[in-house]
This record gives C-alpha cells, structure tokens and sequence, in this order.
C-alpha cells in the first residue's frame, strides 16, 4: 500500500534511470551517468542535481579535495544516501517478533526481538503490541517514524495481495494478520504485509541456499508448516495468497497434520511419556514433560538416545513425504528446509532424502538445509523493505518536497 500526492506522479524519466543507477553505483560522476544511463551531459547534471536537492543523493568531495590529485578541473563527484531514511522489517510470528531497522540500502542499523503469548487471542492487544515494537526499535535505533521509507511485516497467515488474510474457521489468521496494513498505512508510506513462508523464501533466494536458483520451495518448519513458492523466479502468491499453506498435509497418509517439525518432535515425545512407552531409565523418558522441546530431543538424538532417534527418524520420513508432494506439485530444483528448528534438522533431512518415494515421474528436487536459523523471516521482511524503498523512494521524496514548498 502506497499514498503520495497525486500531483508528484509526473516527472521525467531520466530521474528513475538516474536514480536507479545511483542506488548501487558507489560514487560516480555525471560522465558516468551518461555513459550508463545513456542521457546527455545537461540531462545528467540536471537530473543528479535534482537528486541531491531532494536528498536522495549528496555531492562528495572532489578527487583533489579528497587528495587524489588529477590534472585539471577535478569533475563532481556523487554518491547514494542511503541514510535518508530507514526501512523496517519485522516478523510476527504467533510466540515471537522481531524487529529490525535498517537503511535504503539494506544495511542493519538496529535489531530487537521479543517473546509473544502464544495464548493471547485478542487482536487488539497484538496490535497494540506489534507496534509499540516497532516504535521501540525506531527509538533504540535513534530513527522515528518521519524517516521510515517502507516496512514488511510477515505473519504466519495466508496473505493476498493487498495485505489481507481471509478469515479462518478458528479465527487464527485474523488474528495473526489483525489488517496490519491499515495499522501502519496511518504513517508509513509503503506498507507490504507478507506470509511468512515467503518471506522465508525471499531472504533463502537474496543471501541463502536458493542464492541464484529461480525454481525452489522454502518449508518454513517450526510450529506449523509452510511453504515459500517462487516459479520461474517469480514469487507464487493466489488468489488469497493460500498457495504455500499446508493444510492439505491433514489428508496425506504418514503426515496426518500441518503442524512443524518442531512442534511434531515435541508432541510426539511428550506423548510417548506419558504412554510410558519410552526405554526405562533413558535419558528422554528421565526428562519431565514441559522440559522437552524439539531442540532437546534433536540434541539427546545426536547424543545417541535410542528414543530420540526413533522420534527422528520418524520425522525424517515425515519430511519425506512433504518433499514428494511439494515436489510433484511445484517441480522446484530445490527445496530448502528453514526456520529456527533448521539447524538441528540435519539428521531428519538425511533420513528424508534416503526415503524419498521411488517411481516419481519428475526428477526429485536436490533437499537443502537453511543456514539462517530463526532470523529467516525478518531477513526476507528487511530484504523487501529496500526493495519496496528503491521502487517508491524517489515518489516519497519528490511528494516531500512539494509538501516542503506549500
């Protein structure tokens, strides 16, 4: 969601193709833009100087006051601001959030995280609480809400395009989706509200195992499952933004449920216990009940507990079975294991690749584990922050300065 004043929508095109080039340029000069852009002299001093007035761009120092001595008159030399504002990315998971700032150009300024009430089903108090967050981190950042450009937030909710989730038989994904976008559309001039797998998918393609692939799944794995989609290098959203929800797993023999990796570890081993069906004396069945996590059994796993290794294993062929169905339904080159629970899943995803259903007509996609851990989905929200920045940036700034001049 954007706002600007209508009267800022004309201007000439050398100043997006100026300003594009800046954004990754370094320092430059106006013969540079000329040859890059492909503009006369006049148009790139003209469109440069423009930039500068609004404070998109800054003059450096020229070579010889910079001390690099040259023959002759030195040429002005440009650069990028990338502190004329701030993006926000923020996961709001349903028992965590995390916030983070950072500048035009993506570079981390600030980050903070805190825990939620998993329990707390009222939208109002979720709201009220994502945004004081975000406030927060503003504030601990030394920034505010006049320098914010752009902010994603992802939730764990299907979202369409205009930021909304549909409405749920439990009423879950309004409440994790509480209509953010009209929460922070008050102030911020470009507000994207995503699912969180695909954000997950975003920051595996920018700085993760997907790096330069353009078909490839992203199964976020905590909690609940969810699935990041991107086809032909094109992030797959539907009409509700319902393609990477994993419900359909509740029909699938030998998965049963879209509940997480994690979360299934969890269950299955607090389950055991209380069935006694556990080895007398191991180190699993010792452990009381609201002790143990996933990350505890996946850690007494690796520690050779025969127990956790069946639960493990369990898991493995679980994941399996996830794989042949994302496998057959998107034909991704890759899939990438991701979230917190990530790091400890290596032996699941050893398990899952040896299981892997035979007889698929596709080849099978080559199982990836993520090496961004629980920060996957901030990552993805602050990797299209900047990219929200960059495509509205110069409206924002031009609208700002015909409010200036009023």
């Amino acid at each position: 969601m954007e706002r600007f004043p209508a009267d800022t929508v004309a201007r000439p095109g050398s100043l997006d193709a100026v300003l594009d080039y800046a954004w990754d340029a370094g320092e430059f000069t106006a013969t540079d833009v000329m040859d890059a852009v492909g503009v006369t002299r006049s148009t790139a001093i003209s469109a440069t100087e423009r930039l500068v007035g609004i404070g998109l761009l800054h003059e450096l120092p020229n070579a010889r006051d910079a001390g690099e001595y040259r023959m002759g008159r030195p040429a002005r030399r440009f650069g990028f601001r990338a502190d004329s504002g701030v993006t926000i990315g923020v996961d709001a998971g349903r028992s965590h959030l995390a916030v983070e700032v950072a500048d035009l150009a993506g570079r981390k300024i600030h980050v903070q995280r805190w825990s939620l009430d998993p329990d707390d089903a009222s939208q109002l108090s979720r709201r009220r609480r994502i945004s004081e967050a975000v406030d927060q981190a503003l504030t601990d950042a030394g920034s505010g809400r006049h320098e914010v450009v752009a902010i994603c937030v992802g939730v764990p909710a299907p979202v369409d395009k205009h930021g909304r989730s549909p409405r749920h038989r439990t009423g879950f994904w309004d409440l994790m989706n509480p209509d953010l976008v009209h929460l922070f559309a008050g102030w911020a001039p470009v507000v994207r509200v995503e699912n969180d797998a695909s954000l997950a998918a975003v920051a595996e393609g920018t700085i993760g195992a997907a790096s330069g692939c353009e078909n490839y799944v992203t199964l976020l794995a905590g909690d609940r499952l969810g699935a990041g989609v991107v086809v032909d290098g094109q992030l797959l959203r539907g009409t509700h933004g319902g393609v990477g929800e994993m419900l359909a797993f509740d029909y699938v023999v030998g998965v049963g449920t879209a509940a997480g990796l994690g979360q299934q570890l969890q269950d299955w081993a607090r389950a055991a216990v209380r069935a006694g069906s556990l080895a007398a004396g191991g180190r699993l069945a010792a452990t009381p009940i609201e002790a143990i996590d996933a990350r505890l059994v996946l850690d007494l796993a690796a520690a050779g507990d025969e127990d956790a290794r069946a639960l493990v294993a369990r898991a493995g062929s679980m994941l399996a079975r996830i794989l042949s169905v994302l496998g057959s339904m998107f034909d991704p080159e890759l899939i990438v294991v991701s979230g917190a629970v990530a790091g400890g899943v290596g032996a699941i995803a050893d398990i899952a690749r040896a299981e892997l259903p035979t007889g698929m007509d596709l080849p099978e996609p080559e199982l990836s584990v993520s090496a961004l851990g629980a920060d996957v989905v901030v990552a993805g929200a602050v990797a299209g922050a900047p990219r929200l920045a960059r495509e509205n940036a110069l409206e924002l700034f031009l609208a700002r300065d015909v409010s200036s001049r009023a």
